[in-house]
């Protein structure tokens, strides 16, 4: 039969566009529906500039996937810091793989994770192709999204700590569309979608315990963590 929608099927097309994300039960009529070829086939860059299928990434396993809004935004470096937190022990205890996709050059994949100390997989969609099709959101809706527990500092001066990177950094760019936001989804092994997340506003990240939690990943305690003064 011919696909309405083009890029999911019109069920999850419908939980989609629906708001609220939940994740798909076993017994749900919905789980196990997929992303689009087209969607999968299209290329993510690695921090050596090479091309890997959006697809490849979760082929083999469940793969929790966070699309970031720009490599300076203050917010998303909290939120990757506290993802670098998790052990990779956990993840391959889980047999989960943890991807972070940003929207910039890949030339700047390395001093971010130099910055934020993340060692897990990352890679860009520079061109933003991925965050369309996946419907990810552009601009700022006002909605309360609570007091994230992965800000632990003052969101103001972190800010202008962001804005004097970009200044003072030997590639002066914002490093992404400044308005475009991003979002979770887990997906996986092949091109089954069991949950997606999108972004309202740089503060409406999904907590990290509770997407690990839907993935079987043990919790990870994010509220000790060592002093640390970035100049």
């Amino acid at each position: 039969h011919a696909q309405p929608a083009w890029w999911l099927t019109p069920v999850v097309t419908r939980q989609v566009s629906g708001g609220a994300a939940r994740v798909l039960a076993p017994s749900d009529p919905e789980r196990g529906q997929s992303l689009a070829a087209a969607v999968a086939e299209l290329p993510v860059l690695d921090a050596r500039r090479q091309q890997v299928p959006f697809g490849a990434l979760f082929r083999e396993r469940r793969t929790v996937v966070v699309f970031m809004r720009h490599f300076l935004c203050y917010i998303c470096k909290k939120y990757v810091e506290d993802l670098a937190r998790i052990p990779k022990s956990f993840l391959q205890e889980a047999d989960v793989t943890l991807i972070v996709i940003g929207q910039s050059s890949y030339h700047h994949i390395e001093s971010f994770c130099k910055l934020t100390g993340y060692s897990h997989e990352i890679y860009v969609d520079p061109e933003r192709e991925i965050y369309k099709r996946l419907g990810m959101k552009r601009g700022e809706e006002i909605a309360s999204s609570g007091q994230s527990p992965h800000i632990k500092s003052n969101l103001l001066s972190g800010s202008l700590q962001s804005l004097w990177r970009a200044v003072t950094g030997p590639l002066f760019n914002f490093q992404g569309d400044p308005a475009q936001q991003g979002g979770t989804l887990i997906l996986g092994p092949g091109n089954n979608i069991h949950f997606i997340d999108r972004d309202r506003n740089r503060l409406d990240h999904k907590p990290i315990n509770s997407v690990l939690q839907l993935v079987g990943v043990q919790h990870v305690n994010f509220t000790n963590r060592p002093s640390v003064i970035h100049v």
